[in-house]
């Protein structure tokens, strides 16, 4: 009995230091262990589900990794991340500090920077030992360091690039009269009501307007780079709110009512009803052409001096069941060839996180064949990247949005 007490209290560290290491999971640095482990999982994927196209496109990466690296991902299909966020809450709540119900989940800044204070999320660093990593363009795109103004700290890995660009019909309206600023943006309203309209916040293309105007606005725009200061708040949005309501009455319907969502405005460009309208991609013109949706006349245009961009992110929560498949599914979506795809108009559209400079020859010869369509700008004429405010600014912005105009009259 007393050589099996040795032997346990022996043994004792050994099974701590184990139990430690498959709590702190798997290491990116030791990628055959994580390949090895991740062979058999199965990787829950939480991401908005609302757009066929970026259903197939994870349906695609979904079959690529299982015939490489013999696992299974299922795509949770999500109307809202808040929802997958809601989900690894309650798991903590109930103690649930493993075997949690989502592996990976595609994030955006306000909800990364709720996990990130919660202590919801594996890491920090992962994202910065994966394998593809080498080649993300960190040193021109701030936003793959900063998301929404919060340091990113390896807890995320990017994926794609958004960038708010704006399109218009070519043969209804003079590229030369097309404004070039919120406030250009305003003086042609003027001078063509009834033209323009934006959907209604809480819709997140409505927010990125109201945040677009906001960042030209403001008098001084390092207020927005961090926390809402509710002394203030009056004050520093008075501008933004004397905009929108010198704008509503200009607007479709009078600012009466609302597009519901993006496609409900694209619609109404397509309807003749809108002569100008904006999206999160810059290929999103191109490839509404592409489906038919559009007619192939419009053009894409943006603001000199720059418009609202951001990076977006996929996350593995800290209780996460497949951390080894999660950490594998990253790196594919990082890798030249998934990247390559997913710019593809007519695949999704979505712009590379990679630099074309740190890629082989065969890589840059992908983007390189791509055909982004005709109304897609290239890269020197997209404008300056204007950051996301601090997250805390878009729930004060769309309650007082709704305070000020949520009621229809």
């Amino acid at each position: 009995m007393k050589s099996f007490v040795k032997v346990l209290a022996a043994l004792l560290p050994l099974l701590l230091l184990a139990a430690t290491a498959r709590a702190a999971g798997p290491d990116p640095a030791k990628w055959d262990e994580v390949l090895a482990e991740a062979r058999g999982q199965t990787v829950y994927f939480d991401a908005w589900g609302g757009s066929e196209n970026i259903n197939a496109y994870l349906e695609w990466a979904a079959g690529e990794v299982k015939a490489r690296y013999v696992f299974n991902v299922v795509h949770v299909k999500l109307d809202d991340t808040a929802n997958a966020v809601a989900k690894v809450v309650a798991e903590k709540a109930a103690g649930r500090d493993s075997g949690g119900t989502v592996d990976l989940v595609w994030i955006n800044g306000e909800n990364f920077a709720s996990m990130k204070r919660q202590g919801l999320l594996y890491g920090p660093g992962w994202a910065e030992k994966l394998p593809n990593r080498r080649y993300v363009d960190v040193e021109t795109k701030p936003t793959i360091r900063n998301d929404f103004t919060v340091p990113v700290e390896g807890y995320e890995s990017p994926w794609g690039m958004a960038k708010l660009v704006f399109f218009y019909d070519g043969a209804r309206t003079d590229a030369a009269s097309l404004p070039k600023s919120a406030a250009g943006l305003l003086d042609w309203a003027r001078a063509n009501p009834g033209r323009f309209s934006y959907p209604q916040p809480p819709d997140f293309m409505g927010t990125s307007f109201l945040k677009q105007v906001l960042i030209e606005t403001v008098t001084d725009r390092s207020v927005l780079e961090k926390p809402v200061d509710e002394a203030s708040f009056a004050a520093v949005t008075a501008p933004l709110f004397a905009y929108l309501d010198a704008l509503h009455p200009l607007m479709w319907r009078k600012g009466e009512a609302f597009p519901q969502n993006y496609p409900a405005m694209k619609q109404l460009l397509a309807d003749r009803e809108l002569d100008i309208i904006f999206a999160f991609n810059p290929a999103e013109a191109s490839g509404a052409i592409a489906a038919g949706e559009l007619p192939d006349t419009v053009r894409s245009f943006t603001f000199p001096a720059g418009t609202l961009a951001n990076t977006h992110f996929v996350a593995i929560p800290y209780n996460a069941a497949a951390k080894a498949g999660a950490l594998v599914l990253a790196d594919f979506l990082l890798s030249p060839q998934a990247q390559a795809r997913k710019q593809d108009p007519k695949v999704w559209g979505d712009p590379t996180v990679l630099a074309m400079d740190k890629l082989s020859t065969e890589d840059r010869a992908r983007f390189a064949a791509l055909d982004l369509g005709v109304a897609t700008l290239p890269p020197d004429q997209l404008g300056p990247a204007l950051p996301e405010p601090h997250p805390s600014w878009v729930d004060r912005l769309e309650t007082e949005w709704a305070k000020r105009y949520g009621v229809a009259k």
